[in-house]
């Protein structure tokens, strides 16, 4: 069988794990739907049961595409930030992006107890708290890109970016200090990540975010493969190297950014799920590897999910929990089984 044969097989395998996983995860929760009425309800059919369309449309379908687009979208900017840092301990939140989201929503949920009810606990919501979430997230990426243009050397970028992170975690922690425990209890359960509370529109935005991420990483494929070589290589194949770091991280703050600002920080995925993805297909090549990590993230954000939804049950519990109880031992068993990783 042939390499493309093999990959082929590979992505069809994929693609019905997803599939049958993104059915699955409608079908469970606190309310069982048979999977036969989730087909027919999904595919338009009427169902005899007005509230599992209700159910289906108006929660967990949403629900199970922002899994999707999470999965993929961190797993693939994980990929991004691995490459280009040639770390293979790099994730989507290596240049505080993730942690410039946590400072916004901190500002707009803790930071008032700094000062004599300047806004009332009942004025936050979702889509203000996702808004303050984008804006913190945008600036740290805007002090990354000033700081890119400036350091030639990668290694030193990746340094400032966990230094930025490090700052906004500090800022954090102030905030923490002298907020009221009313709000420093929703911004705890802020941080633990949840996929259930985007609505139509808000899902419309997280997908193009995600959208334009994957079309960059896309066109950044011969880049991100001499990357792995090297600079060096990369600047003997005429790749001009501050462009192609530029575009790489504008597509991961795109990515993490966005998913970060509506769903909150998830972690875990974006580390692991491009290991996994190098351990079931054996090859370097981001042409191969980046619709194979889309589809894996995908995949075991939305069996998290299905897990954390707790069947038959009304408790959801936190995802961020269960992302990294499934996804660490997955990854331990594959690096022992396979002894040695690919990077």
């Amino acid at each position: 069988m042939t390499n493309q044969s093999t990959y082929s097989f590979h992505f069809i395998g994929l693609l019905i794990v997803l599939l049958i996983c993104f059915v699955i995860n409608i079908c469970l929760g606190s309310v069982t739907i048979s999977f036969i009425d989730t087909l027919k309800i999904l595919f338009g059919s009427v169902s005899e049961n007005d509230s599992n369309t209700y159910i289906i449309w108006q929660y967990r379908l949403p629900k199970a595409i922002t899994a999707i687009l999470v999965g993929g979208g961190l797993s693939l900017s994980g990929l991004l930030m691995q490459t280009l840092f040639r770390n293979p301990l790099a994730g989507p939140y290596v240049l505080g992006i993730s942690s410039g989201a946590s400072l916004g929503a901190a500002l707009l949920i803790m930071g008032t107890s700094l000062f004599s009810g300047a806004l009332t606990f009942s004025a936050f919501n979702d889509i203000t708290l996702a808004i303050a979430s984008s804006l913190g997230s945008f600036f740290v990426l805007s002090l990354v890109l000033v700081v890119a243009a400036k350091v030639k050397d990668t290694m030193a970028l990746l340094i400032i970016g966990l230094m930025f992170g490090s700052i906004t975690a500090a800022i954090v922690s102030v905030l923490s200090y002298f907020t009221k425990a009313e709000k420093l209890q929703r911004y705890i359960f802020w941080s633990f990540g949840s996929l259930g509370n985007l609505s139509w529109v808000q899902l419309l935005i997280v997908a193009l975010c995600t959208m334009i991420g994957i079309f960059l990483s896309i066109i950044s494929i011969k880049p991100l493969n001499a990357f792995l070589l090297g600079e060096n290589y990369a600047k003997s194949l005429g790749i001009g190297l501050q462009k192609s770091r530029y575009i790489i991280i504008v597509a991961t703050g795109l990515l993490a950014g966005s998913i970060t600002a509506f769903a909150g920080p998830i972690a875990f995925v974006g580390l692991a799920v491009p290991h996994i993805t190098k351990q079931l297909i054996h090859t370097t090549d981001h042409k191969i590897q980046i619709p194979a990590v889309l589809c894996c993230g995908a995949t075991l954000m939305l069996i998290c999910d299905t897990i954390a939804q707790l069947p038959g049950s009304v408790s959801v519990l936190p995802i961020n929990a269960i992302t990294s109880i499934l996804g660490a031992p997955v990854v331990i068993w594959l690096l022992v089984r396979k002894r040695k990783m690919i990077f």
